[in-house]
């Protein structure tokens, strides 16, 4: 059994989402959103480097001494997946590992709203899922795709560095790539599988220029693709696109996005009572008015559209947290931190809520 093995086994025992090593520190889990030692032995460089090489196939593990960064996937045999992220720091070498449950979740298990089953229906158009690092997004699309994998019939590609939630075939053909083993890169893949007629794409993370562009296009082109990025909310999604591309492209990539954005989800992991996370979301849906808006440049007009479109299943982060305090899952100290408008939780607060009394 690898070494490392162990620290992961002791991760998961205790409840924890990541593993964090750092040379001179003891091995930290993230319990509960808080970072926590799991034991009390400071991680020497030797211990470190036996650690990460053994897990790691050879080829790989040059790169990772040339490059100083590595991404990969690891699993132990029917408990977990991990996504692993290898890199140098002052200290020497260090890693992080995210869980990936061995088991897909489904809607119902993660209570996801209803309202994300209309974009597993969709035929094309370009979906995203965002949110900060460590919020649920891989979770949350690896609920849609088995959903889309239970009840229709699809050809899936999925793009991944590396991959995370491995889907067997139910109705769908799915076939998982992973950038740097199967493939260069998200550029190559995306190239690639404009030729292999896929129904529903899936990208892990649109990080760079090239991959926005292209996704873009094979959304225009009449695929499904899904996505996702590091922002907090529907209109930062849609600026964070139009403003990676250079200034004298900004008008082309509006017009394409607001021919192709189906939705947005922004998603946000709030401390649970009396344990645990749960998640709260933004969702943007299509609306007649979506397309002018992104054309005209007008994105702080998605708030209203959102915000009008209750009815259709839309919902603003703030109604989001609102609905969760009043149903007792989170505190209203926790929403009031993660709300934009914070005057609508004041009154919700308990005396002393904010200094830590909850």
């Amino acid at each position: 059994m690898p070494a490392i093995d162990s620290l992961l086994r002791t991760l998961l025992e205790r409840g924890g989402s990541d593993l964090h090593l750092t040379v001179g520190l003891p091995p930290k889990g993230r319990i509960s959103g808080a970072l926590t030692p799991l034991n009390d032995q400071p991680v020497t460089a030797p211990q470190m480097e036996a650690y990460l090489k053994e897990i790691c196939p050879p080829a790989r593990w040059t790169d990772f001494l040339e490059r100083h960064d590595l991404d990969l996937a690891y699993e132990i045999a029917g408990l977990a997946r991990f996504r692993g992220n290898y890199l140098c720091n002052h200290w020497g070498q260090a890693a992080v590992f995210r869980q990936i449950p061995s088991k897909i979740l489904s809607f119902e298990e993660l209570k996801l709203p209803e309202p994300l089953k209309k974009l597993c229906h969709l035929n094309e158009g370009l979906v995203l899922v965002t949110g900060p690092t460590g919020s649920g997004k891989s979770t949350t699309l690896a609920a849609m795709i088995d959903y889309i994998n239970t009840n229709l019939s699809r050809h899936i590609i999925t793009i991944e560095d590396p991959i995370e939630f491995v889907h067997q075939n139910k109705r769908c053909t799915i076939v998982h790539r992973e950038v740097g083993e199967h493939t260069r890169s998200f550029g190559d893949a995306l190239k690639g599988a404009m030729r292999h007629d896929p129904d529903i794409l899936l990208l892990g993370e649109m990080r760079e220029l090239e991959t926005i562009k292209l996704a873009l296009g094979c959304a225009s082109m009449g695929m499904l693709v899904f996505g996702t990025l590091h922002t907090n909310n529907a209109p930062k999604t849609v600026d964070r696109i139009i403003n990676a591309f250079p200034s004298e492209e900004q008008n082309q990539v509006r017009v394409m996005l607001a021919g192709c954005l189906s939705g947005v989800v922004s998603q946000l992991l709030c401390k649970r009572i009396p344990k645990g996370r749960c998640a709260v979301h933004e969702i943007l849906l299509q609306h007649e008015a979506l397309p002018n808006t992104i054309r005209s440049g007008q994105i702080a007009n998605i708030r209203a559209i959102i915000e009008n479109g209750r009815s259709d299943g839309m919902t603003t982060m703030d109604q989001s947290l609102l609905a969760r305090v009043k149903d007792g899952s989170i505190a209203a100290g926790e929403a009031y931190m993660k709300a934009a408008d914070k005057n609508l939780f004041t009154s919700l607060l308990k005396p002393g809520e904010l200094d830590g009394g909850h």
